[in-house]
């Protein structure tokens, strides 16, 4: 059965950074998947913020983290990070990574979109303040 765990989480001040560590377990080796970030504060809805192809690599980022945050894959570790630098108060929430299975690519976007994925952490809190 698929699974995935957060990890990384805390508490930062503002301008520093985290990285956040998305574990996957049980996914075939033959499953094409997109993993996303997405992230949720007190009171407003989920909101997605970057993606990864597990097939090309293509990535995705929304405005809101463009420039600060940088997702990748490390492929002998079978985790989907997320660095994240130049941290702001607005960034505090849950963050939670999922997946879609059976997409190859990302598609614009359409890859923030939670409705998609298939497979969900249970997240990871980030608080940024001073």
């Amino acid at each position: 059965q698929e699974r995935l765990v957060e990890s990384g989480g805390g508490l930062v001040q503002p301008g520093g950074s985290l990285r956040l560590s998305c574990a996957a377990s049980g996914f075939s080796y033959m499953d094409n998947y997109v993993i996303g970030w997405f992230r949720q504060a007190p009171g407003k809805e989920r909101e997605g913020i970057s993606c990864v192809s597990s097939y090309d690599r293509s990535t995705y980022y929304a405005d809101s983290v463009k420039g600060r945050f940088t997702i990748s894959r490390d492929i002998a570790q079978n985790t989907v990070n997320l660095q994240m630098d130049s941290l702001r108060p607005e960034d505090t929430a849950v963050y939670f990574c999922a997946a879609e299975i059976g997409r190859n690519t990302v598609h614009g976007s359409l890859c923030l979109i939670p409705t998609y994925y298939d497979v969900w952490g249970r997240g990871t809190q980030v608080t940024v303040s001073s």
